[in-house]
């Protein structure tokens, strides 16, 4: 069924589809404006950053990036050819550059293009010495600008405070082709807590790791530190650097309930964040069921009465979660309607009796707000049994994704 492209947003011209994510605009400015209030409470201005990894959690790249540009003043990515994207749109709309760092693993061909464009990246084991080398075969005209990850207690990527005096060291070696201007870590559990003594015991492993990487730069400077991400921006006034990481709050969503309410705890009030995204779906048809009848695959569900059903044209191959199945509901005009049998990959069925009294096609939220009623990404996952990061960056890539205001 075709969809008015009015409807969801589109432009003249554009495809139609039946299921379609909204970007809220006003809800994105809104939660900027959220961290450069708590950034001027916290102390002297530090530079926002915006983390756009995971297709920017899932709500499109290509439609959050001209949205945050102007502004955050740092973009962040896991891959450099998204980060390149940056660039192509700034070149392309005539935009001055900004700050564009890759978080992620980067191979000597791509530091090259990094370094051309001037985009930066992070150092975060000795493999980059071999890098070096192609580096200086490049014959760059500037160096790559580089932040060096120290692993404080993650696990992960990054020097270890035992390994950072050996394993560095070609970083003083490579000054023509490496410039350092920042260090960076990244916290193993400031989201499931609300006692932070690991993540403190972390901040003092980095100032550790600072130290010595300042001591062996020449001449001295000072290095641009961050480590701070969504939670710890919120609730750990002393890991705010100067810059901040925000990824899963900046689209409006919070990392954990133990972080809103250790927000309170710090902060003497819940800041409100907006969550940008919503999902909708037109019903691909609207039909009566008899009292009896088996709904979906398993016959895992039956209908106790004469149901009114209204058939989704979305799934697990979009990303809608297969555990849900039985449990999650949508929303049609204004109403809860549960969500019948199970997930299916391209279809869902819900009960509709309550929400309409005909057989027209419905559109249904699947994701957001309808009138007085919501379902969340929290809520969503919880069904799923899983995370909402997880569920958001799972979000199928060819969903049409659209910008309200």
């Amino acid at each position: 069924m075709e969809v008015a492209l009015e409807s969801i947003g589109g432009g003249p011209g554009d495809a139609v589809h039946a299921s379609w994510l909204e970007l809220s605009a006003s809800a994105l400015r809104h939660n900027v404006e959220v961290f450069r209030a708590l950034e001027g409470r916290a102390g002297p201005a530090r530079m926002l950053g915006a983390v756009l990894k995971g297709n920017a959690y899932g709500h499109g790249l290509a439609q959050v990036l001209p949205l945050v540009h102007g502004q955050v003043d740092v973009l962040y990515f896991i891959a450099p050819q998204d980060a390149l994207k940056v660039r192509e749109h700034e070149r392309a709309h005539g935009l001055p550059p900004r700050q564009v760092l890759v978080l992620g693993a980067v191979a000597p061909s791509e530091a090259v293009v990094l370094a051309r464009e001037g985009v930066e990246a992070v150092v975060a084991d000795r493999g980059w010495a071999d890098a070096v080398a192609v580096l200086r075969a490049a014959k760059l005209e500037r160096p790559l600008r580089v932040h060096v990850h120290i692993d404080t207690g993650l696990g992960r990527e990054g020097f270890t405070l035992e390994g950072l005096p050996g394993e560095s060291r070609f970083l003083v070696e490579a000054r023509d082709v490496l410039e350092v201007v920042g260090v960076l870590s990244h916290f193993a559990n400031t989201e499931d807590v609300t006692e932070q003594e690991y993540a403190l015991a972390q901040v003092d492993a980095f100032e550790k790791g600072l130290a010595f990487l300042t001591s062996q730069l020449e001449p001295p400077k000072p290095l641009q530190r961050h480590i701070a991400a969504s939670a710890a921006t919120l609730v750990l006034p002393r890991a705010r650097y100067e810059a901040l990481r925000v990824g899963i709050s900046m689209y409006g969503l919070w990392p954990s309930p133990e972080t809103r309410l250790s927000a309170r705890l710090v902060l003497g009030e819940v800041p409100v964040l907006k969550p940008v995204l919503s999902w909708r779906c037109r019903s691909q048809v609207v039909k009566w069921l008899p009292a009896g009848s088996y709904v979906g695959y398993g016959c895992t569900y039956r209908c106790p009465e004469p149901t009114r059903i209204a058939v989704l044209p979305v799934g697990y191959y979009d990303g809608y979660p297969r555990l849900a199945s039985g449990k999650a509901h949508v929303l049609v005009n204004g109403r809860r309607c549960p969500v019948l049998g199970r997930v299916m990959m391209n279809h869902l069925i819900v009960d509709v009796t309550r929400a309409t009294a005909d057989e027209r096609p419905v559109t249904a939220t699947l994701l957001g707000r309808d009138g007085q009623e919501s379902v969340s990404a929290e809520a969503l996952s919880g069904w799923a049994q899983t995370i909402h990061y997880e569920f958001v960056t799972r979000l199928g890539a060819h969903l049409k994704r659209v910008v309200v205001e």
